[in-house]
């Protein structure tokens, strides 16, 4: 037996393979000539490297929570998130008035300290489980609680858990909807723990502390008018909404919500947001339509995957006119092998720096059984240059996604 059989072999006694692949492979988990077997051992054999080094350079970074930071201009108190419109800059014909909207355009004076401490919290946290899971070193797990424990558990550091303030505009709102879009990276942050609460790096109590947390946010994300209208919205705001709340109800168990997103994605999601050639017509017409298109298209495929059960499968679902995840990734691939062949024009800022490491193509991947979606996402940077760059890939590490239930064993 060679090493990459070997190593297949060995990594598949310690996971669990999604319902969407295991539906269709429950007989042959230890074939190791099985092209879903070798995928897996090919996204660790890719990230193993990235991943630890990372993580160690995350073990000496103090946890950042909202509460480190605070703006006068908040209508929130110390534990309230708050952020500012991303693309709303002051009027030149009245600099004291109202701010007026510049899409695609991210004014650097706005606070924007929150939005980037809950990416932090997202990036160093999957890192650091995803390097326990490859490793097994306590350290890594025991660092990635500190973090969790100061912003859900502690009360003197925690967040509210809710968006009310989230994406103000000076002189027209104290937060909004749309700002709910700030909590994706809260995503990786549930499969962590889902991971830790298996370990005795996290007590019972700090995960139940954590669970409830996300319970009430959850609740707040569908019950708040600010929460209905974003899951009303009618691009990447609505599709994104659904990934966070789907994600949050397979977290705490919530069968309710998660049929709710199901129904919400055939009926509405999928039918409205995409067109016959698999193109996201709504994400085309923005001024960066080509990352617009790939983030919405991250969003379909984790909302997806996510949904995805013995009885529904959500990659393969397809409307009655073959509009589906299949006909997205299909219109967008010719388009991440090389971007210049992008029909539309292209994004008026951070070109260079697309596409990345996407989601969808390593979810591509898995579910479609081809190898060649792992190499068109290995040949994309792992880089995050800018911060644009790491907010609109919030979803970051794949090992968090394969089903693993415990450290590999070196």
């Amino acid at each position: 037996m060679n090493k990459i059989n070997f190593l297949v072999f060995s990594l598949f006694s310690i996971f669990i393979l999604p319902t969407n692949v295991a539906s269709e492979n429950s007989t042959r988990k230890a074939d190791i000539n099985n092209p879903v077997n070798l995928i897996y051992a090919n996204i660790i054999r890719a990230e193993k490297p990235r991943i630890i080094h990372l993580a160690d350079s995350f073990l000496n970074l103090k946890p950042v929570t909202v509460t480190s930071f605070t703006s006068p201009r908040s209508a929130g108190g110390i534990h309230d998130y708050y952020s500012e419109a991303t693309y709303w800059w002051p009027d030149p014909a009245n600099p004291t008035g109202p701010y007026i909207r510049k899409d695609g355009l991210n004014n650097p004076e706005n606070f924007d300290f929150h939005r980037q401490a809950i990416s932090q919290l997202s990036w160093a946290v999957g890192t650091l489980t995803s390097a326990y899971l490859l490793t097994g070193k306590a350290i890594y797990a025991e660092t990635a609680a500190k973090h969790l424990k100061a912003w859900f558990v502690n009360s003197e550091t925690s967040m509210n858990p809710n968006f009310l303030y989230a994406q103000a505009i000076k002189g027209v709102n104290t937060g909004r909807g749309i700002g709910i879009i700030d909590g994706i990276p809260f995503i990786e942050v549930t499969k962590s723990v889902q991971v830790l609460e298996n370990t005795s790096y996290l007590s019972k109590s700090d995960n139940e502390t954590i669970h409830a947390w996300f319970k009430t946010f959850m609740n707040w994300l569908n019950t708040h008018q600010y929460g209905i209208d974003e899951m009303n919205a009618k691009n990447n705001h609505g599709t994104w909404w659904h990934a966070q709340v789907a994600a949050y109800a397979q977290f705490v168990g919530d069968k309710t919500i998660l049929e709710k997103c199901q129904k919400h994605y055939t009926e509405i999601l999928l039918p409205t947001q995409m067109a016959a050639d698999g193109s996201l017509p709504l994400e085309i017409e923005r001024t960066k339509p080509y990352s617009y298109s790939l983030f919405c298209l991250d969003g379909f495929a984790t909302l997806t995957w996510i949904l995805t059960d013995k009885e529904f499968n959500g990659w393969n679902f397809t409307l009655a006119d073959g509009r589906g995840m299949q006909k997205g990734v299909d219109y967008i691939k010719p388009y991440v092998i090389d971007k210049n062949n992008w029909p539309f024009k292209k994004d008026i800022s951070h070109w260079d720096e697309q596409p990345g490491r996407r989601p969808f193509m390593f979810f591509a991947a898995i579910i479609q059984q081809q190898p060649e979606w792992i190499t068109i996402w290995e040949k994309c940077s792992a880089d995050f240059p800018t911060d644009e760059s790491l907010r609109n890939m919030p979803v970051k590490n794949p090992i968090l996604w394969l089903g693993m239930k415990k450290p590999v064993k070196s």
